[in-house]
């Protein structure tokens, strides 16, 4: 039996959103469109904050090197292709030009709730992770941009 810290994120995000999906819509049914995405959106930032804390706990920090390693995790298995633009202790710029969580997503005709699930863990787990990490990111693939582009700085207002 393998360890489910060794089941690439992309594998569990697949097996999250086919439990997760036919939930929020049976709750979208009975409780109505925003209240079900409120609540399932407050889960998801939860446990994005959470995934961010565990992050700083193992990788002993949470510097952007620290995020270095969360791509690494968050890329197994090609679930992302990405540029490297600028890369120093104060600044990131990464433009992600594949995103295969956005493929499993489509692939399983669950897009509408593909950036929900997952792009909209991102500032959350940065909260989590490094709240003095500041993350912009203005597009995305899984809501149709060619690429992703997020842009990390610390100690800038």
């Amino acid at each position: 039996m393998q360890d489910i810290d060794r089941v690439p994120i992309i594998i569990r995000r697949e097996i999250e959103a086919l439990i997760a999906v036919p939930l929020i819509n049976a709750f979208i049914e009975t409780f109505g469109r925003e209240p079900a995405l409120e609540v399932t959106h407050a889960v998801i930032r939860s446990l994005a904050g959470q995934a961010g804390e565990l992050l700083q706990m193992v990788a002993q920090g949470n510097a952007l090197e620290q995020l270095r390693q969360a791509f690494a995790l968050f890329s197994q298995a090609g679930a992302l292709e990405f540029q490297v633009l600028e890369a120093n202790p104060s600044k990131a710029s990464i433009n992600v030009t594949r995103c295969k969580y956005a493929e499993m997503y489509r692939k399983h005709g669950l897009e509408e709730f593909g950036s929900l699930l997952s792009c909209g863990r991102d500032f959350a787990f940065m909260e989590g992770l490094n709240p003095t990490i500041r993350l912009t990111r203005t597009q995305t693939i899984m809501q149709g941009a060619a690429f992703c582009d997020f842009r990390f700085s610390i100690g800038e207002g």
